[in-house]
């Protein structure tokens, strides 16, 4: 019983001393956590407030000055705020591996070069722009709002001074309130003695003051822990989406899927009809007509002439028909020339003067080809209809792995995708790619429609041209 008695006594007291270890290392984590979150926090508000304060003294006599001051304090925190995004994440992920071995690889899509275009504007990958200057902090912003790990990082610069602040001051409160109540306690009363009414107010205090110090100590390894999976699941860039994301993309996916096979089931009854209603027919009457000729050839020659050039007609309308419905799957100028070339002939038949910029590294590949074909010659084709337009301009580019095309219209607007199924067909067609449609038409013009199809080319020779048709 002794030996028993000894042993558990030893237990108790060495998992006391790991537990206060603990304790004491969390309390030191906590403290590293909230030190390296000031910067983060203090800098911005500090810069923001300054120049509030420099603008509104500089300006106290004009009337907007408050308002002057309130945009300064947004611009300058903003610019101070955007410095400090990626030191506070960096510091934070290597706060997580140094403690938990939790590695959070910062992965950053590549930043597009700026490059200069045949019509002296500046290509940021998303935009252009006249000045060099403009459209290279233009890209920047806008990559870093487009980028995955910048966004996680701007969300945990927002996110880690409210958590530090609900962490440590939990933790602070407790230690203060603690030492409070252990060194001073409540007001004295009167007496004393050892069961005096003062003596053991004393003791209570003391009691109480050391239990909350004890907690606030056994409470800081379990708040860091929990910090740490906080600062994970913001700064966790290792490709793991969340179960509503793989949903959300499952559905996507299926959605697509059912109107490729869909479109593609339309597409062959489509040519079926053509086929059936059209070459079928005439090559049928063409077989009966050459059985005719051939019991009039011994009986009535003219007869039998006038039939074969009948024939001959329609089997030259039938070659036409086959050509044109061969050109309705895949027209031949897109397979041997590429988009370029057979936008420009598309633009050539259209009914309104259209001018065709092209920017293309080398070949497409041919699915991608022939989607963003179909989808142009659909948008010239309602521009002709709806738009009462005078020109149209297409530009075709290339830039950062995505084929970006834009037609522009100079009608009267309000292209709507609820109001017809030309638009929706489109956005159908591209969503199989993942492509995006984006309409900018108010009424009175002029439309501007983007698709943006993500595709990968092998070549990397550019060729670029502009034609007007």
């Amino acid at each position: 019983m002794t030996t028993e008695t000894r042993t558990s006594g030893t237990s108790v007291r060495a998992q006391t001393q790991a537990a206060f270890q603990a304790g004491g290392q969390g309390l030191a984590r906590l403290a590293q956590v909230v030190l390296a979150a000031v910067p983060g926090f203090v800098l911005p508000v500090g810069a923001a407030v300054f120049a509030g304060v420099v603008t509104a003294r500089l300006l106290r006599y004009y009337y907007p000055a408050a308002l002057l001051a309130l945009v300064a304090a947004v611009a300058v925190g903003s610019v101070v705020a955007a410095a400090c995004v990626r030191r506070t994440a960096d510091r934070t992920r290597r706060l997580l591996q140094q403690w938990y071995g939790i590695r959070l690889p910062a992965v950053y899509d590549p930043l597009p070069s700026l490059e200069l275009d045949d019509r002296g504007h500046w290509w940021t990958g998303y935009s252009y722009h006249r000045s060099q200057t403009v459209a290279k902090y233009a890209q920047l912003v806008h990559w870093g709002l487009r980028d995955r790990t910048t966004r996680a990082e701007i969300l945990w610069l927002l996110v880690n001074p409210l958590l530090v602040a609900a962490l440590g001051g939990a933790v602070g409160l407790l230690l203060v309130l603690g030492a409070a109540f252990a060194l001073s306690g409540p007001v004295p009363v009167d007496g004393f003695g050892p069961m005096s009414p003062r003596m053991t107010s004393i003791a209570l205090s003391l009691v109480f003051g050391v239990g909350m110090v004890l907690v606030g100590i056994l409470l800081a390894p379990h708040l860091v822990r929990g910090y740490a999976e906080a600062a994970r699941r913001v700064l966790d860039q290792d490709g793991k989406a969340t179960h509503a994301q793989l949903t959300k993309r499952v559905a996507e996916l299926t959605e697509t899927r059912a109107d490729a096979v869909g479109n593609q089931a339309a597409e062959l009854r489509r040519i079926e009809r053509d086929l059936h209603d059209g070459a079928q027919a005439r090559l049928v009457a063409i077989g009966m007509t050459l059985g005719t000729i051939e019991h009039l050839m011994d009986t009535d020659q003219a007869a039998a002439r006038e039939l074969l050039s009948e024939a001959r007609q329609s089997s030259a309308r039938a070659l036409q028909e086959l050509r044109d419905l061969v050109r309705g799957i895949h027209p031949p100028v897109l397979a041997e020339r590429g988009l370029g070339d057979a936008v420009r002939a598309l633009a050539l038949d259209g009914a309104l003067p259209t001018e065709v910029f092209v920017s293309l590294p080398d070949r497409l590949p041919a699915p991608v080809e022939a989607a963003a074909y179909f989808s142009i010659s659909e948008l010239l084709a309602n521009a002709a209809k709806h738009s009462g337009a005078d020109q149209v301009w297409v530009d075709i580019l290339y830039r950062a792995g995505v084929l970006r095309v834009t037609v522009t219209d100079d009608g009267v607007g309000v292209a709507d995708p609820s109001r017809g199924t030309g638009l929706r067909g489109i956005e159908r067609r591209l969503g199989t790619f993942d492509g995006v449609l984006a309409i900018d038409s108010t009424s009175g013009g002029p439309t501007t429609i983007t698709l943006e199809l993500p595709c990968e080319l092998s070549s990397p020779r550019t060729s670029t041209s502009f034609a007007k048709a």
